[in-house]
């Protein structure tokens, strides 16, 4: 088993969304502006049942490439699902809570590395 690099975990993540329809998935690279993580990759699920399907999705499939999240935040209802793999993290979100926390905008000096519609 090969453990995934950086760049690899967070374009696997963007590609498991984009699998299971998550909505405008943007992958941003912030390494240069934060020593928080490398990436960040953020999503909009359409449900509370989809945001849990998108996360359970990201959990198994990660798991089973020997990847596992050092700690999973925030529940399906409340519209905001945060997975941190360290390196990457993964911010799911409802629409209105995307719209409300403008992620997109606080890290306007990121550079966008991957944008789906």
């Amino acid at each position: 088993m090969t453990l995934l690099n950086a760049s690899e975990l967070a374009h696997a993540i963007v590609n498991l969304l984009d699998d299971k329809q998550a909505e405008n998935i943007l992958l941003l690279d912030i390494n240069s502006v934060s020593t928080l993580a490398d990436y960040f990759v953020i999503a909009t699920a359409n449900s509370e049942r989809q945001s849990q399907a998108l996360t359970d999705t990201l959990l198994e499939a990660l798991r089973a490439q020997g990847v596992r999240p050092l700690f999973v935040e925030g529940e399906r209802t409340s519209g905001w699902q945060l997975i941190d793999y360290g390196s990457v993290i993964v911010h799911l979100f409802s629409a209105g809570k995307r719209e409300f926390y403008r992620l997109e905008e606080l890290w306007k000096n990121a550079q966008v590395v991957v944008r789906v519609q």
